[in-house]
């Protein structure tokens, strides 16, 4: 029996993994696959993969690829979700913040740096034409930290995905002040490049399972159903991010790699571009 260690982020993306385990379809292929909760997001994967606490990690683009530049040594197998991510820019409910420009030149809630909610304040930054070097960022973990942050003041806003929030816009913790999407598909699985010398087939035969799965996923009979349950969600939320979100059975390509590349150059999150043959590996 072959063990794998996969990390990811507690919400509906990821779904289909969970299926998958449940089902014993990795078990039936001789593969122990162990999911490990990461509320702290692609910044905590990104140091579990370098520390070897997991082999396998569904992470932002961004940020994986912002690593592996930086060292990591991991690399990108696949895209998981071909949609972008669309983050919510959240304050606290009673803030004095209403609109983007308001928000402008004051401190953002961030899970760690390197995190998607870190880089994402860039990307964000870039839109509305603000100077870069102005950010402020407070570290606080995960949303209990956002909420903390934000309810307190110690932060000004938050950026994270905008269903997995929703509720906390419902229930008036947070108001949401806009969406940022992502420029780019979302999700990719990124597999530590030893793993993928020494257990290249198990890796393979993950893919293929999970694969399978994401290919039909929004056809499995009240999957929205499962998913508001099971996440705490509202029905009409999930069936607005269902109609929204597309998984990928296919690896990112060039053009997109070196597009995420160029705008985090632009943005001065990483210091050159490399040939996007060395963020991935075909299986």
């Amino acid at each position: 029996m072959h063990t794998l260690k996969i990390g990811g982020v507690p919400e509906h993306f990821n779904l289909p993994w969970h299926l998958t385990i449940e089902e014993g379809g990795y078990f039936k292929n001789n593969i122990q696959l162990e999911w490990i909760d990461f509320p702290g997001g692609t910044g905590a994967m990104c140091q579990a993969l370098r520390n070897k606490d997991i082999d396998i990690a569904i992470i932002l683009t961004e940020g994986i690829v912002k690593d592996i530049i930086a060292g990591n040594p991991s690399k990108i197998v696949q895209t998981y979700i071909q949609s972008p991510l669309v983050w919510g820019i959240h304050v606290g409910y009673n803030a004095i913040y209403n609109s983007l420009e308001d928000i402008k030149n004051t401190t953002a809630a961030i899970s760690r740096y390197g995190s998607g909610s870190h880089l994402m304040a860039y990307v964000n930054a870039q839109n509305n034409n603000w100077n870069p070097s102005s950010l402020q960022f407070k570290v606080v973990k995960n949303i209990d930290g956002a909420i903390t942050a934000l309810t307190e003041g110690t932060a000004d806003y938050f950026m994270w995905e905008h269903f997995t929030t929703k509720p906390l816009v419902d229930n008036k913790t947070f108001r949401r002040i806009a969406d940022c999407p992502t420029p780019w598909p979302c999700f990719v699985i990124a597999v530590r490049e030893e793993v993928l010398q020494e257990k290249k087939n198990e890796i393979k035969s993950i893919l293929e399972i999970i694969n399978n799965t994401t290919v039909d996923f929004k056809q499995i009979p009240s999957i929205d159903k499962t998913l508001a349950h099971r996440y705490d969600q509202q029905l009409e939320d999930i069936r607005a991010w269902l109609q929204i979100t597309e998984w990928s059975q296919s690896l990112l390509n060039k053009k997109i790699l070196n597009d995420v590349q160029n705008q985090l150059l632009d943005l001065n999150i990483i210091g050159k571009v490399v040939d996007p043959e060395k963020l991935i590996f075909k299986i």
